[in-house]
């Protein structure tokens, strides 16, 4: 393999991987961190996905990128995981320390005299508390998409049309699809302008996004590291600025390979234990949600 000259960053945020579903791009995931050197790691949610996790399935690709993230622990790269809906069993160890990890709900950073507010973005989403039997088995369709939506790929590149994304083509497509989406930006914005943080980072909708929101209260940036399932994006600062990485555009990563690996498995959190941790979630950021929120 062709040794590869990493770029050095202070800040990169990824979320939403998906480790343990079909639809995890862990290869080209695994590429992306080859090719840099962050001194500071945000794994903003949704990392392992335990909701669908199968002890059955936890290819060498997925195990690949945890030993990665691990290993930047021994090069002194600050990690920071912060607990999504489908890694909700880690939310009972929300402040545990050890080296350079730590696990939060959520995280506040100063960064050049500006504050940054991060966190996954779920506790938006009153089907996590109303409708979770919904979510999960939108989240199991989601995955069978996926899988399909594979399939369609290899016909479509043998013929040589190119990939498509199908799931992709639904959501950008079905209105309360966008509606959710705008809804979800502008709350978690005006939730920031009004706590006087100048960016809010979540991850959560799988729709990357860098964008200055306004209101009568003042304004913030909203940034959203998307996926590593379609979008392939994460966050990086670096130079007192955000910018959007998109594994498609980074001509970097075709010069990097892949390495070795083996398996993993999970753990199931009770339903009344689940609720309560969602009910601690929600006084820890200090917000109430009805279902007229979004």
């Amino acid at each position: 393999m062709t040794k590869i000259k990493k770029r050095q960053l202070d800040y990169v945020v990824i979320s939403d991987l998906h480790l343990g579903t079909y639809g995890c791009k862990a290869k080209e995931l695994f590429t992306y961190l080859k090719t840099i050197q962050p001194k500071v790691l945000i794994l903003n949610g949704d990392i392992i996905d335990i909701w669908q996790f199968s002890k059955n399935y936890f290819p060498k690709s997925h195990m690949n990128v945890i030993k990665h993230i691990t290993s930047l622990l021994s090069k002194r790269t600050r990690v920071y995981y912060i607990t999504g809906n489908h890694d909700e069993m880690l939310r009972k160890f929300r402040g545990f320390h050890i080296g350079g990890l730590t696990i939060l709900n959520k995280l506040i950073l100063e960064l050049d005299h500006k504050k940054a507010w991060i966190f996954h973005g779920d506790i938006f989403d009153v089907t996590m508390k109303h409708s979770k039997w919904l979510a999960k088995l939108g989240g199991i369709g989601y995955d069978a998409l996926i899988i399909i939506n594979t399939f369609i790929n290899s016909i479509s590149i043998f013929f040589g049309y190119g990939k498509l994304s199908i799931s992709k083509k639904i959501k950008n497509s079905v209105k309360s699809a966008v509606k959710f989406i705008n809804n979800f930006e502008e709350t978690a914005s005006e939730i920031a302008i009004e706590n006087g943080y100048d960016y809010v980072v979540c991850g959560h909708i799988h729709q990357p996004e860098m964008r200055e929101i306004s209101n009568s209260k003042g304004k913030t940036m909203y940034l959203n590291s998307g996926d590593w399932i379609e979008n392939l994006t994460a966050l990086e600062y670096q130079n007192k600025k955000w910018s959007l990485y998109e594994y498609a555009k980074d001509p970097l990563v075709q010069e990097a390979s892949g390495i070795k690996i083996k398996k993993g498995k999970s753990s199931k959190l009770k339903k009344e234990e689940k609720n309560l941790i969602f009910e601690e979630l929600l006084k820890e950021f200090e917000i109430k949600i009805s279902k007229n929120s979004l």
